[in-house]
């Protein structure tokens, strides 16, 4: 298949689903706060331990790509929009969001999980924005969780496995305390 062919959203095929919206300028909304309450979440946790892109910057993430992606999926762009062009820009757009959230200290890196959960959080709008809420909240709930339950088995299992000049590891949980 020649790389115009591929690119051409005229070139789909007629059996190929689409994911149009289905309730107009309702189905948009709904999906915007889907992706906003997910993006609360993910960002709650980064907020609680203390991490710099917190709630609002996930929230307005999630929502952003969102936003892209459902509005390259209204039908009043017919095949003249690629749907799948915008999320590719919106994977690149997101990846300088999360190099920003990277910071070296001398041979020490911080800021690596907060730019992964940066681009979780736009596909987790990006998923929402082509319709499937089931795997977003499941997603979300699944990070979460990773989040969470990660931090005590590093703190309790890898502590000692450092090496002497790292600096220690920081348990965030009790600093607001």
């Amino acid at each position: 298949m020649s790389p115009g062919r591929r690119t051409n959203p005229g070139a789909v095929p007629a059996e190929a689903e689409q994911l149009p919206l289905s309730g107009g300028e309702a189905d948009l909304g709904l999906r915007l706060v889907v992706a906003l309450v997910l993006g609360l979440a993910l960002g709650t946790e980064r907020e609680l331990r203390g991490h710099p892109a917190g709630i609002k910057t996930m929230a307005l993430i999630a929502v952003g790509a969102c936003m892209f992606t459902t509005l390259g999926l209204l039908p009043e762009f017919g095949t003249r929009v690629d749907p799948t062009r915008i999320a590719a820009q919106i994977v690149t757009g997101v990846g300088f969001l999360g190099a920003g959230a990277i910071m070296r200290q001398g041979s020490d890196v911080h800021g690596l999980t907060t730019a992964a959960s940066i681009w979780v959080a736009a596909s987790l709008g990006m998923a929402v924005g082509f319709g499937y809420y089931v795997i977003a909240v499941f997603t979300t709930f699944l990070v979460i969780v990773m989040l969470v339950a990660i931090r005590p088995i590093e703190l309790r299992f890898f502590r000692r496995n450092r090496r002497k000049d790292d600096p220690p590891m920081i348990d965030r949980r009790g600093l607001d305390q």
